[in-house]
């Protein structure tokens, strides 16, 4: 499917969670960019003892409440989490009850926006987030 270009008012998030041990402890990380690519936010969050869906909701979640503060108005989301993606796009109903309210904070968050895209890319395309989700929980574990 050829990728549509995306007007340089679209900010980048790239979100990512992550958990040892599945539920186990948990980290989020996210990168928030403008349209030129200029980085506006790095940032990494321990969560506790939780999931990798969870992490990745939170992770998200985190993102798109930072991205609001900053003034963005339309986003273009890329996570490497497919059940996160296909849910937030309709493809896939939620059915844990357990990530309902991650599912309905992250539309809430989502409608606050004047546009916004979510995408599912490979881990390899998603790399500092990845670092940064576990960073959150390495830093932690160190403590």
């Amino acid at each position: 499917m050829p990728q549509r270009k995306l007007p340089e008012a679209f900010w980048s998030i790239h979100s990512d969670g992550a958990a040892k041990g599945n539920p186990g402890p948990a980290g989020a990380g996210w990168l928030i960019r403008d349209g030129q690519g200029r980085v506006l936010s790095r940032q990494f969050q321990y969560l506790g003892l939780g999931t990798n869906n969870e992490a990745e909701y939170r992770a998200l979640i985190g993102a798109l409440e930072e991205a609001l503060a900053l003034g963005g108005q339309a986003v273009t989301v890329y996570s490497d989490s497919e059940l996160l993606v296909r849910q937030l796009n309709g493809e896939y109903r939620v059915r844990s009850l357990h990530l309902k309210d991650f599912f309905n904070r992250a539309q809430d968050l989502l409608r606050r926006f004047q546009e916004y895209v979510i995408l599912h890319v490979p881990r390899e395309q998603n790399r500092e987030a990845d670092l940064l989700a576990n960073q959150a929980v390495k830093t932690h574990n160190r403590n």
